[in-house]
C-alpha cells in the first residue's frame, strides 16, 4: 500500500519484515538467565520467561528439541539456551527458539571435565596397569573426608560392622570449595606417613557438578597415583563420576560402598577359618584310615607266607612303616601346628583373644584323640603279628620231632613211610630233634 510521499505497512507485512531483519541479522546465540512462567501443553512444546536482573525474553522450545533433555527444568532454574532469535507476529513479541538448553555452569564445567580427562588418559594415569590390589585383610584403614558429613559416619558405622578389628584413621578436610583440593592432596601425601595404614578411602556425599568439582582437580588426581598404599574413591551417588574415581585404584559407587569393599565381613572370616579346621580334621582322619587299610594289607599278606624269614622281614617291614607313620603323623602335626600357630598369630591381631584359646583346645583335644587312636591301631597290629607268629611255629616239623618223633631215612636219604620199604640187614640213619642216630635193620614187622 502507497500514497503519495509515503509508503504504508500493514501489520503482517512488518512483522514479516522485522521477522526477516532480526533473523537473518543474529546468528544463533547463547544466552544465560532464570526460567520463569515455565509451562508445557499437551502438545509437548516448552514457553517460559528467561529473566535477569535487568530485563526478560520469552522463549520457546519445541518438542522435536526438547524431546531428549532430562530433568525438565523448572521455575527458578538457572540454564543456559543456544537459540535463534526471532518475532513472533500473532503477538508482535520478540522471542528465543531454543535449539539446546543445559544447566547454567556445567557445559563449562563438564566440558573442562572431559578435556582433563582425555589429556591425563593419554598421559596412562588412568591405566588398569597402575592400579593396585586392596590389602585382603587390611592392618588399619585411612578416611579422607570431611569430618562432619554423613559421608564418615556411614563409613565408620560400616568399617565397626563388617571388621572391628583394624583401627581406622581419619584426616579430615574440607571437601568442596577452592581450600578443598590442596587440602586433599596434602592428606594423601601425610596419611601414610603419619599412620600405619595400608589402604585409603578417599570419600564424600552426594552434591552438584559443582559440589564435587574439588574430585576433578588435576593435582588431586596425580596425588592418588603417588600415594604410598592403595586409594579407594566413594565420591557422591552411584551415576556420579570425577576425575579421582578415574585415578583411584578402585572406584565405589558410594562412601558405604567404599567401606563395604575395604572391609572384609568377620564372619566370613570365622566361617572360613571352622572350614579350615573341618578340613585339617577330614584330611587327618583320610591319612588314618589309609594307613590303617595298608597296615590290614601287609597283615594279610603276611598270613598267607609261610617261611620264617618272610615273617622276619615282614615285620621289620612293619616295623619300619610304624616309624615313617610315627614320624610322618608328627611332621604332619608340626606343619599343621605351625600353620595354626600362624593362624593364631594373625588372629592375636585381629581377633578376640578368647577365640584363639577356643581353637587351641580344639587343637589339642583332636591330636590327644588321633595319638590314642594310633596307639590303639598299631597295639592290635602287633597282637596280630605275634599271633601269625605263633602259627607259623605250630607248622615247623622240628617242633613234632620234639614231642619224641624221628624221620627215618634209608641209604639213598629217602624217608621211610613203610617197614616194607626195609631188608633186615638195611643201615638207616635217623633224624631226632637233636641229633641224628645211625642204625642197622634186624627185625622187620608190618601193621595188620
Amino acid at each position: 500500500m502507497s500514497a503519495p510521499g509515503r509508503t504504508i505497512y500493514t501489520v503482517s507485512e512488518l512483522a514479516d519484515i522485522l521477522r526477516a531483519l532480526i533473523e537473518d541479522a543474529l546468528p544463533r546465540v547463547w544466552v544465560q538467565g532464570e526460567i520463569s512462567n515455565f509451562s508445557r501443553p499437551s502438545s509437548g512444546h516448552w514457553y517460559f520467561t528467561l529473566k535477569d536482573a535487568q530485563a526478560q525474553l520469552r522463549c520457546a522450545m519445541f518438542r522435536n528439541a526438547n524431546f531428549h533433555i532430562r530433568p525438565q527444568p523448572k521455575d527458578g532454574d538457572e540454564v543456559l539456551v543456544r537459540a535463534q532469535v526471532s518475532f513472533y507476529s500473532p503477538r508482535g513479541d520478540l522471542q528465543l527458539i531454543c535449539e539446546h538448553l543445559e544447566p547454567a555452569g556445567e557445559g563449562a564445567l563438564l566440558r573442562a571435565f572431559e578435556a582433563l580427562k582425555k589429556r591425563l588418559a593419554a598421559e596412562g594415569l588412568f591405566d588398569e596397569a597402575h592400579k593396585r590390589a586392596l590389602p585382603r585383610l587390611p592392618r588399619a584403614i585411612g578416611v579422607i573426608t570431611s569430618a562432619s558429613g554423613a559421608a564418615i559416619q556411614d563409613i565408620l558405622t560400616t568399617l565397626a560392622r563388617r571388621y572391628p578389628l583394624a583401627p581406622v584413621w581419619l584426616y579430615p578436610v574440607p571437601v568442596q570449595g577452592a581450600s578443598a583440593p590442596p587440602a586433599i592432596v596434602h592428606a594423601l601425601r601425610e596419611l601414610p606417613q603419619r599412620a600405619p595404614v595400608d589402604v585409603v578411602i578417599l570419600a564424600r556425599g552426594g552434591g552438584s557438578l559443582e559440589d564435587l568439582w574439588a574430585f576433578n582437580d588435576e593435582a588431586v588426581a596425580r596425588a592418588i597415583r603417588a600415594c604410598a598404599v592403595p586409594v579407594i574413591c566413594g565420591i557422591g551417588h552411584e551415576v556420579d563420576v570425577t576425575i579421582a574415581d578415574f585415578a583411584a585404584d578402585l572406584r565405589a559407587p558410594t562412601p558405604t560402598a567404599a567401606a563395604e569393599r575395604v572391609a572384609p565381613d568377620i564372619a566370613d572370616l570365622d566361617t572360613g577359618i571352622r572350614q579350615q579346621q573341618a578340613r585339617l580334621h577330614h584330611a587327618i582322619e583320610r591319612r588314618m584310615e589309609t594307613q590303617i587299610r595298608r597296615l590290614d594289607s601287609l597283615d594279610a599278606r603276611l598270613q598267607a607266607q609261610h617261611p620264617a624269614r618272610r615273617m622276619q622281614d615282614r615285620a621289620q617291614r612293619l616295623d619300619e612303616l610304624h616309624g615313617r607313620i610315627i614320624q610322618s603323623m608328627t611332621t604332619r602335626i608340626a606343619a599343621l601346628r605351625q600353620g595354626l600357630h600362624r593362624l593364631a598369630a594373625q588372629l592375636q591381631a585381629r581377633a578376640p583373644a578368647t577365640q584363639i584359646v577356643l581353637r587351641q583346645r580344639r587343637l589339642d583335644t583332636a591330636q590327644a584323640r588321633l595319638h590314642g587312636a594310633l596307639r590303639r591301631h598299631l597295639a592290635n597290629a602287633d597282637l596280630r603279628c605275634q599271633r601269625a607268629a605263633s602259627v607259623l611255629a605250630s607248622l615247623d616239623p622240628r617242633a613234632v620231632l620234639a614231642r619224641g618223633y624221628a624221620i627215618a631215612l634209608d641209604a639213598q636219604g629217602h624217608v621211610l613211610s613203610d617197614a616194607a620199604q626195609a631188608r633186615i640187614g638195611d643201615a638207616l640213619r635217623l633224624i631226632l630233634a637233636r641229633g641224628e642216630l645211625d642204625a642197622r635193620i634186624e627185625q622187620r614187622r608190618s601193621d595188620h
